[in-house]
């Protein structure tokens, strides 16, 4: 369960960043569609994080020091065009058009994500 309303919590900060942000976008026909498709991107962003993440932190562990923590962001604006890359992989209609966009969604995804789960708590 805990799992689900993560997963609907970052559906959620996908569809405010889609709306936020210009270089981000669900292109679905219909609104049952683009929910589909925010939990289905969700769940892949998800699985994105959960597995790439911890390698990165791992490998990169002197930029992130070096830069104070900065270095995390630009690995976030990667993990989101991967995310958008293999959506497009599924025939999932959501695309991230460039660095920049992804580093501003990324950035609005954590921080909505974050206000989320202090509101849902555990």
């Amino acid at each position: 369960m805990k799992i689900f309303i993560k997963i609907l919590a970052v559906a959620a900060a996908l569809w405010a960043t889609t709306q936020l942000v210009d270089g981000i976008a669900v292109s679905a026909r219909t609104p049952l569609r683009e929910i589909g498709t925010l939990l289905a991107v969700a769940f892949v962003f998800g699985v994105v994080n959960a597995v790439l993440k911890p390698v990165i932190k791992l490998l990169g562990c002197a930029f992130y020091v070096l830069t104070l923590g900065l270095f995390a962001l630009v690995v976030n604006a990667g993990l989101l065009l991967l995310t958008s890359w293999i959506a497009e992989q599924f025939r999932l209609p959501f695309h991230v058009s460039g660095f920049w966009p992804a580093f501003w969604g990324a950035i609005l995804i954590g921080l909505i994500s974050w206000v989320l789960d202090l509101i849902l708590g555990d």
